[in-house]
């Protein structure tokens, strides 16, 4: 009997292939899918979508509603902006959406999906998540680094105070006290010090941390159209495996002076994250063994995620005070009331500061820094308001739109901090109006300590300073536009005078 030839073989393997795609073909027109634009061969729906994703989807979600239904290249992304979608997907369908999506920022910069952000909904995942809320992220381990905080913070305002009459790039400054209050944290020491032994400079660290939240936000095209994705087209990979292999270099060496302090019987200090992390990777009861990579990861999270959040925010909420000069009265009026003239804010006042909790509810409102939060992936078919969201699916929930919801806020584009006085609506993910740090499962673990850095830092520089546009710059003449990434920071950093207006006796702290 004649064996069958390899074109037989291959001719079984395209039949095959071929009726898979069908039956794939035939259940998505089968599925009640949300509204949405009709895609386009190849591209789906990439081509309406601008520099700015999250305004495209918001123009787009006017046309067709609060869930919508898009193609991005060969996947389908579902899109939720209003507060009932934010909830379905968030809360009462959680689980069935706490997978993320494989995509190349996943793979290159956080070893193969090993962090936080971007492991797959698991075991692994389970365990680091317990890890954040019982060691890292645990209010006794927060307050432990309050005096962390309170010394950045004083150094941040005596260098801002020796700066007095000059222009000042505030992002630098508040990109500095944030980088240095997480790696003492963090790391246990200022790694980036200007010094002949540091392993990187400051301001090329910050280069790599801008780096890796604008890759990691970015719309690859490898990531929607997978068998383009060799070709690099944009250059986001080559760019990726750079920024992965500078950051690899700097994590060795901080874990390799860890373990060499352990092995030296000098870890009898107070622990660091670092420390903790590593004690866990020797803990033989974890369900999952925490390999150096895994440590490495989460340890590029917690430094990331700690420094761009509450700088951003902050330099956001100055930005929108210089245009309202009304509301930067109010704000200072209630400073001196409550706080009085002779000291700071600590952070035990802020529970005290219902306007400046205002502001900064108000600057996350419009200026949240994941305008569309991290990407979520389908783990199961599921059904929301009567349509099919099919397993596999990619889903955004466009906080930045809803935001920005009529229904919701009055005049939803102003600056208006009043409109949250007297209202109990919070940013920890409760309240599905506001959702800065996300909500559910996959919720920022780290906005407790976010929180608490956004609030007394901006109550501080309110406090201690009076700021004004330089030169002859009116207040309509700021530049208010942003740069779309996993965060979304000013596209033009704000420069800005500022000038003391306590006695001088405080600033000498």
């Amino acid at each position: 009997m004649e064996s069958p030839s390899w074109a037989s073989y291959a001719a079984a393997w395209l039949a095959t292939l071929a009726l898979l795609l069908l039956s794939r073909h035939l259940r998505r027109r089968k599925a009640n899918l949300p509204p949405g634009p009709k895609p386009w061969p190849i591209i789906g729906n990439l081509n309406l979508i601008g520099s700015l994703p999250h305004r495209s989807i918001h123009e787009l979600s006017k046309k067709y509603g609060p869930i919508m239904h898009l193609r991005f290249g060969s996947f389908p992304v579902v899109v939720g902006s209003s507060v009932e979608m934010a909830k379905a997907f968030l809360k009462t369908h959680d689980v069935a959406f706490a997978n993320r999506p494989k995509i190349a920022a996943g793979k290159y910069t956080t070893y193969n999906y090993s962090d936080i952000t971007w492991s797959p909904y698991g075991p692994y995942w389970r365990q680091a998540r317990r890890m954040c809320l019982l060691e890292l992220f645990s209010a006794k381990r927060l307050e432990s680094y309050e005096y962390i905080r309170r010394e950045e913070m004083n150094a941040l305002l005596r260098g801002l105070y020796e700066s007095s009459a000059n222009v000042v790039t505030l992002k630098d400054h508040l990109s500095t006290v944030s980088l240095n209050v997480i790696s003492r944290m963090v790391l246990g020491k200022k790694y980036t010090d200007e010094s002949e032994v540091s392993i990187v400079s400051p301001e090329e660290f910050k280069k790599m941390l801008d780096e890796l939240f604008l890759l990691s936000g970015v719309l690859n095209i490898g990531d929607s159209i997978p068998w383009i994705d060799f070709l690099d087209l944009q250059g986001y990979i080559k760019r990726m495996k750079a920024l992965s292999k500078k950051f690899d270099r700097f994590l060795e060496h901080v874990l390799d002076e860890h373990i060499a302090k352990k092995k030296d019987g000098k870890d009898d200090a107070a622990k660091d994250m670092v420390d903790v992390l590593l004690d866990l990777a020797d803990d033989p009861t974890l369900d999952v063994k925490l390999e150096r990579h895994g440590v490495k990861a989460f340890t590029q999270d917690l430094i990331a995620g700690g420094t761009e959040s509450s700088a951003v925010t902050v330099e956001w909420a100055i930005s929108e005070l210089l245009r309202k000069p009304e509301i930067f009265k109010k704000a200072t009026e209630e400073l001196d009331t409550v706080i009085g003239r002779d000291r700071w804010v600590e952070e035990k006042d802020i529970v005290n500061l219902p306007f400046i909790n205002a502001i900064a509810k108000e600057t996350m409102r419009l200026h949240p820094v994941a305008p569309m939060l991290v990407p979520r992936l389908a783990r199961e078919d599921c059904n929301i308001e009567g349509y099919d969201i099919l397993k596999g699916t990619r889903v955004l929930v466009n906080v930045w739109t809803i935001g920005r919801d009529p229904k919701l806020w009055d005049n939803p584009d102003e600056f208006c901090p009043e409109r949250f006085i007297g209202k109990d609506i919070d940013v920890k993910g409760h309240d599905y109006e506001l959702l800065p740090f996300g909500a559910g499962r996959r919720m920022c673990p780290g906005y407790s300590l976010g929180l608490k850095v956004i609030q007394s830092s901006l109550a501080n520089l309110l406090h201690g300073f009076t700021w004004k546009l330089p030169g002859n710059m009116e207040k309509e003449d700021l530049d208010m536009d942003e740069i779309f990434g996993l965060s979304t920071p000013k596209k033009i950093p704000l420069d800005a005078v500022v000038e003391p207006r306590l006695p001088q006796h405080v600033y000498s702290v």
